[in-house]
Parts: C-alpha cells; structure tokens; sequence
C-alpha cells in the first residue's frame, strides 16, 4: 500500500506540491489574530496567501523565499499572532529548502536575518504573558530546527553520493583492469606466437636453402638437413598448438607452457642454427645461478629471437652469445661481427627487437640495441636473478 501510493506520489508531483501549499495556507492563516480580542485578521488570509505563494519559488531562490515568509511573519505577529510553530511553517519549510541548496555562509547569514527580526517581534507583541526567555528560547528553537535537520539531510545525501561515486569509480577501475588484463594477455600471447613462428620459420628457411645449395654435392649432408628441418617443423607445430591453447584455457596459461622452455636448452638451439649455417660460440661468466620460470623463459626467448634476427637479416655465419653472472643480475649479450641486424621494413614486420624490449621489461630488466663500434650488431639484456 504504501509502495503503490509512493509511485502514485512520484507520478503527479505538481498535485502534491498543491497540495502542500494548500495546508500551509490553511494551517497558517489561521493564526492571524487581532492584538487583545484574539479575533482573526482578516488581511491575514491575503498576507499568507502572498507568504504561501512565495514557497514555490524556494528551490530556484531559498535566499528571497526566506527574506519574504520571515517578512510575512514579522508582519502577523506584530498584529498580535502567537509566535507558534503553525505561523512559523512558511519560514520553517523556507529554511529547510535553503539549507539544503545555499552555502554555509548563506545559511548562518538568512538564519542571522531570521533570528533578528523575528525574535525582537515575538517578544514585543506576543498576546501571551509568557516570560520573555521562554518566548525567545520557542522562536530560536523553530528557527534552528529547519537548519539543523536540513544539514543532517544535505549531509546524508553527500554521503550517499559520495558512495555512489566510488562505487562507479570502483565500477571502473574494475573494468579498465579487466581490459588492461586482457590487453597484457593479448599481447604475451601475440609476443610468444611471433616468437614461435619466427624462430621456426626462419630456421626452417634457413635450413631449406642449405639444403637446396648442397643437395647436387652433397647429398647425404642434403639428407640430414632435411631430417633436422622435419625436426624443426614438428617443434614448431608443438610449440604453436601449446602457445594456442593459451586462448583456449586461460586460466591454465602458464600450466600450457610446461614445461616452458630455459637457457639450458640452448645446446639444442645452437645446434638447430648450426643446421642453418649459422656458428653460433656460448661464453658464460660468473656463476651459474638458478633463474625463477619467467626469467628463465625470458632469457631464453630474448637470444633464440637475437639469433633468429641473426639469421634473417644478417649477411654472416657467425653469432657470439655472451651470458654474465652476477649476484644479482643475468646479463645477455648476443652480436655478430658485421651485416647489422635491422627489423623487417615488410608491412606488419618489425615486432622481433619490440618484442625483446618487452619481455626484458617485463622481467624487471633492461634492454638495448644497437650497432658495435667494431661494426655489426649487438642487443644486451639485463635481467634479475630472482630464485
């Protein structure tokens, strides 16, 4: 019942405006009487009629609102009208709406304003021999309540949106963060694809060509060649349905991989490159230390793609790996003598010293590339040894 007549409420909100105004006026000009005789004042119907009509305006201007039914006020009570919370309504309501809407300093200046004219009038021409305190202490009272109850509500409802803000604020941020997630996963995945393929392919061409180039003298090297480039088809089959499945089954992404590939795995690299024609000599310095999964799959994917840009772009056979220990930091340094590695300038290309940068970053480490001095290329990975 209550719920249906609240929508029946929200549906004419004119009507009960009118309403409303309607039992101020009523409530209100009932209190206009003479001074002595206690017989109504007949000028008061149209003096609370010009009180009353004000009210509407009170959420557009609560300061005039005020200014006006507190003059309205002052008015009946010096013909005699007892200063009660029925003739104080029009400046209760008005009140209220302007504590709701106005500054603070508006506030305490329209309460000031209302305190001073009507306090003195109350106890000046009140028709009640009521003592002078009590008189002041029930007008202060009906002028503070307004104010006070308006700022519990105006302090209610900033909360409430302050609430609201943060939960739309939270609201957001959760969703920025699952875009950002799926944006990262996108992007590890794109990074590992691209090194899947570009490291087989490459070899795989590699390998291809040397075996076109030898095939009329030397057949049964031909043959080997060709028995690795089945071998590095099928790991390259194996390693593009394993990274896939990441998009299948994210939640098990990093299970997807196992086991995921590390540094001491590149004897097998080194000699899938040396069926390609390309010598590659390992340095280690220091200490070898054991390397967390990530910076172990990080390591590894930043020198198979420097040799595989070796392979592709570079005009030489030859490629140094140089692997220093330190207490706390792995740093990789992978260069060729000459023939300087570049990205592709094919369209889409270019995402091997992109992709490099990235995993260092995302390692906590540091990369950089660039031509030697002495001639040729060189990329350093500086990556952190975390146990």
């Amino acid at each position: 019942m209550v719920t249906r007549l609240r929508r029946r409420i929200d549906r004419h909100p004119r009507l009960v405006e009118a309403a409303f105004l309607l039992l101020i006026y009523a409530a209100t000009s009932n209190q206009y009487r003479r001074a002595g005789d206690d017989t109504l004042w007949w000028p008061g119907f149209a003096l609370a009629a010009v009180t009353c009509t004000s009210l509407p305006a009170r959420r557009r201007h609560p300061g005039t609102v005020v200014v006006l039914t507190t003059l309205g006020t002052a008015v009946a009570g010096a013909q005699g009208s007892t200063f009660g919370p029925l003739l104080l309504l029009p400046v209760i309501v008005a009140l209220y709406e302007l504590t709701l809407r106005a500054s603070q300093r508006s506030i305490r200046l329209h309460g000031l304003l209302v305190a001073v004219l009507l306090v003195p009038t109350a106890l000046r021409w009140d028709a009640e021999d009521e003592p002078w305190a009590n008189e002041a202490v029930s007008v202060a009272f009906w002028i503070l309540l307004p104010i006070l109850h308006g700022s519990a509500v105006r302090a209610r409802r900033a909360y409430l949106d302050s609430v609201r803000t943060r939960a739309e604020d939270a609201e957001r941020t959760r969703h920025e963060e699952a875009r950002r997630r799926v944006t990262e996963e996108r992007v590890r995945i794109a990074r590992e694809l691209h090194d899947v393929v570009a490291h087989h392919m490459a070899l795989a061409n590699a390998q291809a060509g040397t075996a076109a180039h030898l095939f009329p003298t030397h057949p049964a090297q031909t043959g080997r060649i060709l028995t690795e480039l089945t071998g590095t088809t099928t790991a390259a089959l194996r390693e593009l349905e394993a990274t896939v499945g990441l998009l299948r089954q994210p939640e098990t992404a990093e299970e997807s991989l196992n086991p995921a590939p590390g540094l001491d795995r590149l004897p097998d690299l080194v000699a899938a490159f040396a069926a390609a024609a390309l010598h590659i000599t390992i340095a280690v310095e220091g200490t070898v230390k054991p390397l967390s999964a990530g910076v172990d799959l990080t390591a590894f994917r930043i020198v198979q793609e420097a040799l595989t840009n070796v392979a592709k772009h570079a005009a030489v056979n030859t490629a140094q790996v140089h692997l220093a220990y330190t207490q706390e930091q792995l740093t990789i340094t992978v260069s060729n003598d000459s023939g300087p590695v570049a990205p592709p300038r094919t369209p889409g290309g270019g995402f091997g010293l992109i992709g490099m940068r990235e995993r260092a970053q995302s390692a906590g480490g540091r990369f950089r590339a660039g031509h030697r001095p002495e001639g040729g290329f060189a990329i350093t990975a500086e990556l952190p040894v975390t146990v």
